[in-house]
């Protein structure tokens, strides 16, 4: 069932669980599926979150209409979700094209630049009835090694309370720590930053960057500390090679359908240990 996630996100926030936004690959169905049949078999909504670089093969297109296809075969709630939008241009492109969450990434500037942008996407994607998720403090970005590629930046509460007064998010990403890419070594997580800006933003809260992080963190972040969605893609993508690779020395026969479905019905069983991580089984 294709919805917007707003009223799901703020009803996490208040009940101490998560949506989980699952990073879909560009739109491949093996893992939109497995994703919506998970949420379905747990009765939890979810989000299908959608990277720019991801559509580079197939097109934004292509995901976003393989998005609604799926979620039209479940009865949960299912909502399209661009995630790090760069600029103005990414997110007028998702909006037309029917995505139902947009996500504008302004945390490389500075205070008072990504709140304007960010603004900025907040006044169209009104218009559409659609929320917007934006960020503060830049993520690290890490090697496939888990060295560190950029210098990460944990938010600092003043700035956060600073942006939040020039612009009007409905949900907030936060850098604490995380970041993109599997961790080398326990990584830093800050949920003191978290503490300090629940106290006076009540807006949902995003968590990036989970794959690899300590589940204890998580469930801590979900349950007290305001996060309701919380990330996963680097775990997802190399899960479903894994069951690729297994699925290619089945008796698949030269079907190559046959391998997607082995791959499709084994991602399903991590799908469902996020669900269950987020705390939103039986959300629906």
């Amino acid at each position: 069932m294709l919805c917007t996630n707003l009223e799901q996100m703020q009803r996490a926030r208040r009940e101490g669980y998560a949506i989980p936004a699952i990073n879909t690959q560009g739109g491949n169905y093996d893992i939109i599926m497995a994703v919506c049949q998970a949420a379905e078999a747990l009765r939890s909504p979810v989000i299908l979150a959608h990277y720019v670089a991801t559509g580079a093969y197939s097109g934004h297109d292509w995901f976003v209409q393989v998005a609604k296809w799926c979620a039209g075969k479940v009865s949960v709630p299912v909502s399209i979700h661009l995630d790090h939008g760069s600029d103005f241009g990414i997110c007028m492109e998702a909006l037309r094209l029917g995505f139902t969450s947009v996500m504008i990434d302004g945390s490389t500037l500075p205070v008072r630049q990504n709140a304007a942008l960010t603004d900025s996407i907040v006044k169209v994607a009104r218009c559409f009835h659609v929320p917007v998720e934006a960020e503060i403090g830049e993520l690290q970005r890490l090697d496939s090694a888990g060295a560190v590629m950029e210098n990460k930046n944990v938010a600092d509460p003043d700035q956060v309370r600073e942006f939040l007064s020039l612009c009007s998010p409905d949900t907030l990403a936060i850098g604490i720590g995380n970041a993109h890419g599997f961790y080398k070594g326990k990584p830093d997580i800050r949920l003191d930053v978290l503490e300090a800006v629940r106290s006076f933003c009540d807006l949902p809260l995003v968590l990036h960057g989970c794959t690899g992080m300590d589940e204890h963190i998580i469930r801590k972040a979900v349950r007290e500390l305001g996060i309701a969605k919380i990330n996963f893609g680097t775990e997802i993508r190399w899960k479903y090679i894994e069951h690729l690779e297994a699925g290619l020395k089945t008796d698949h026969q030269g079907h190559s359908w046959k391998v997607s479905q082995y791959a499709c019905n084994a991602l399903q069983e991590d799908v469902k240990h996020i669900i269950t991580l987020s705390g939103s089984e039986g959300k629906a």
